[in-house]
């Protein structure tokens, strides 16, 4: 264990090192470059803020509007169909949107159900193998112009919801 903390120590300034290095033998400006990326990275994030804004608004008014708790009940028979618990419904449609805001709600459960239970194992299984989607799609896509997003997002949405399904099916069957 000993060896891996030093690793973990030693890996970021070693990294830089070893890109310092590399520069100064193939004769490039290091720090020049350093400052071109530098500038190129915040012009990234004054391109991407408004799409940022959008989303956490967005966000915010799902979970204060109480439409998530509607989209629950209305979802109530295929969760029955799916086995999956219906308890942790309210995490499973807040994953695809919101890492936060899921994180949050994970950590909320993990103290009610225990990580032990079978709630707490499929809650693990689902944070550890979906994605926050949409805000993944939507950072990427704004970072590099595409804009007919709707087949990417489609398809994302069937994987993590295939990735739920899956992991409470196998949580189920292990426990």
């Amino acid at each position: 264990m000993q060896i891996i903390n030093y690793f973990s120590i030693i890996a970021i300034p070693a990294t830089i090192l070893i890109i310092v290095v590399y520069g100064l033998v193939e004769k490039n400006k290091v720090f020049d470059n350093f400052l071109d990326g530098a500038k190129e990275g915040v012009q990234i994030v004054f391109n991407l803020f408004p799409t940022l804004l959008g989303l956490f608004l967005a966000v915010g008014a799902l979970r204060a509007s109480g439409i998530l708790d509607l989209l629950v009940k209305l979802l109530a028979p295929i969760i029955a169909l799916l086995r999956i618990p219906f308890e942790i419904m309210p995490l499973i449609i807040l994953r695809p949107i919101s890492g936060s805001a899921a994180t949050a709600m994970a950590v909320d459960m993990m103290k009610l159900y225990g990580p032990d239970s079978v709630n707490g194992q499929i809650i693990s299984t689902i944070m550890g193998s979906t994605e926050t989607l949409l805000y993944v799609i939507v950072i990427y896509t704004a970072a590099v112009g595409i804009k007919k997003t709707r087949h990417v997002i489609v398809t994302a949405l069937v994987g993590d919801i295939i990735g739920m399904v899956v992991a409470s099916l196998i949580c189920r069957f292990l426990s």
